[in-house]
């Protein structure tokens, strides 16, 4: 059987410590969030008990990882990063007006 890929970490909650599982691909967008938002993990973790989210806490983390990103994934954001449609629209017009350009020249 493989073994799980899930990463176990503690975690100070409100009753204290404890500990989560997570993918290491969550813990490494976890960390991107703490950074961004200026907090710790034990500290968001705190503050989603707090907010009462349903199902556990390790659920409760994945659940606003993904909604924290989702909230940033914006057309702007996307057309910034290189996905999606709009930005393929935009790479489309930017290279006829640059072809545009040089046939001027």
């Amino acid at each position: 059987m493989p073994r799980s890929t899930l990463v176990n970490r503690n975690i100070v909650a409100e009753r204290g410590r404890t500990s989560m599982r997570l993918e290491p691909e969550l813990w490494d967008a976890l960390a991107e969030i703490c950074r961004r938002e200026g907090t710790t993990p034990s500290e968001l973790c705190r503050r989603l008990e707090r907010s009462g989210l349903p199902g556990g806490r390790t659920s409760a983390m994945r659940v606003f990882i993904l909604q924290y990103f989702r909230a940033a994934a914006t057309e702007e954001g996307h057309v910034a990063a290189g996905h999606g449609p709009a930005a393929e629209r935009q790479r489309r017009a930017t290279s006829r007006r640059g072809g545009e350009a040089r046939a001027a020249a």
